[in-house]
């Protein structure tokens, strides 16, 4: 082709004039030709997995997404040709060979997906009467309890038990426990209880709250931190009072309230048989004492004391009374107390001494025993002693001029060596001195008694 024709034409032998445009050269777009079905191929990624709604499990991690293909530059696009060329002439197997591993991973996120749906569980859980649904993973209830964070105590009721297997659509209660500090007529324990009100936990514990006092409403919730509760149930109590015996039913915390609920006064010093302040029980008689009385002063003796010294002058067993003794006087305050008309025991209140009383002096001989009398010894002195005085050592007549065993006479008494009184010697000096009156007088001494002396 000439120039001109060139020129007119162009490169491909077309009108010039028709096509004015300069022809760009080849490459400088890349190759833009794509066959329908290689195209498809390219631009169209492969779906990704769904994500699942429950937590995944560590056994199953889903693919990342497919991120979407960027724009093909144009020393791209000629080796992606070249790789089109290449692929049109590879053999089938080769093909199988190289889609294999995607239908591979597309079968393990089947079956995984499968699994995952198959270890989900909806339960319901319930804790302290708060239930709520929801979806996990856990074998059993221990582990449920843990994902969830609910702690339980040696007090807490969980149910089932934990370690429990689950499936789905079970139920799974906790109850948390509460401390109640109990006081049951009178008697103060600890007690712990599940229920979430008064009436729950009265219920629990088996007490009977019909006719019972209660420090609370049956009604009052309970709290996680407990609560103090006073209880009194009913109970029969007989009061016994003027003769008349009343049985009432009542829930006082205290003797004296269920002597007033009977209608029963306590006047001044009147009380109860048993204390007061006392908790009555069920089926007790209790009697209201009717109490009066009044003080009482009298006077009591108070004993002097005998304080004894010897002297070598009086025989052995011979004792006299130097100053005699003289009782105090102390007076004492009682009380006598008439309980429902039966005079008591009186109590001693008080006490002051009058008069102290005063020591009573005695001597006591210690001095040997004489020698027996001769020509005396073998007389009846017991027969004498008989008929003067009845035989009694301290014996005195009627006038107080004669006393002792023998009746002797004080002057008489000393003539003979003796001391004090007659009838204050003791009756072996007394029979020794009547042996030597004997001796010297004979029995004249003894005008009506000494005929005795020989019989």
């Amino acid at each position: 082709m000439s120039k001109s024709q060139y020129e007119t034409y162009g490169p491909y032998g077309h009108d010039a004039s028709v096509h004015p445009a300069e022809t760009p050269p080849y490459g400088r777009y890349g190759d833009t030709y794509r066959p329908a079905y290689e195209a498809q191929a390219y631009f169209v990624t492969e779906p990704a997995v769904p994500r699942q709604v429950a937590s995944v499990p560590e056994a199953v991690t889903p693919e990342p997404p497919v991120p979407a293909v960027p724009a093909v530059p144009a020393e791209a696009g000629r080796r992606a040709a070249h790789r089109r060329r290449a692929r049109r002439t590879e053999r089938p197997e080769a093909a199988v060979r190289r889609l294999l591993p995607r239908v591979l991973v597309v079968a393990f996120l089947a079956g995984g997906t499968t699994a995952f749906v198959a270890k989900d569980k909806a339960v319901e859980l319930s804790v302290d009467g708060r239930p709520r649904t929801l979806h996990t993973f856990a074998d059993d209830v221990t582990e449920l309890l843990a994902e969830e964070g609910v702690a339980v105590g040696a007090h807490d009721v969980v149910a089932p038990a934990p370690g429990t297997a689950l499936a789905s659509g079970d139920e799974v209660a906790v109850r948390y426990g509460r401390p109640v500090r109990l006081t049951l007529d009178g008697h103060r324990r600890e007690v712990w209880t599940t229920a979430h009100t008064v009436d729950e936990a009265l219920e629990q514990m088996g007490v009977r709250a019909e006719g019972a006092y209660l420090s609370a409403s049956r009604s009052q919730r309970i709290g996680r931190a407990g609560l103090a509760l006073d209880v009194r149930t009913e109970r029969a109590v007989t009061i016994m009072a003027d003769g008349r015996a009343r049985t009432i039913r009542t829930n006082a915390a205290t003797v004296r309230e269920v002597v007033e609920e009977a209608g029963i006064t306590l006047h001044g010093q009147d009380t109860t048989s048993v204390s007061p302040d006392s908790f009555p029980r069920d089926g007790q008689t209790v009697t209201v004492l009717r109490i009066t009385g009044a003080k009482e002063v009298r006077e009591e003796a108070i004993p002097f004391q005998v304080r004894r010294t010897e002297d070598p002058s009086l025989f052995t067993g011979t004792e006299v009374v130097e100053r005699p003794g003289q009782p105090g006087l102390r007076r004492v305050t009682y009380f006598q107390r008439t309980v429902n008309g039966v005079k008591q025991t009186p109590r001693r209140e008080r006490s002051e001494v009058v008069r102290r009383p005063r020591t009573q002096l005695v001597k006591v001989g210690t001095k040997p025993h004489p020698p027996s009398v001769r020509g005396a010894d073998h007389l009846n002195w017991k027969g004498l002693a008989a008929c003067e005085s009845g035989g009694r050592p301290d014996a005195v007549d009627p006038s107080g001029t004669y006393g002792g065993l023998y009746q002797f006479d004080t002057r008489t008494w000393h003539a003979l060596g003796g001391t004090g009184r007659p009838q204050d010697a003791p009756a072996a000096e007394q029979t020794y001195r009547a042996k030597k009156l004997y001796m010297r007088q004979g029995e004249s001494p003894w005008p009506h008694c000494g005929a005795r002396l020989h019989g």
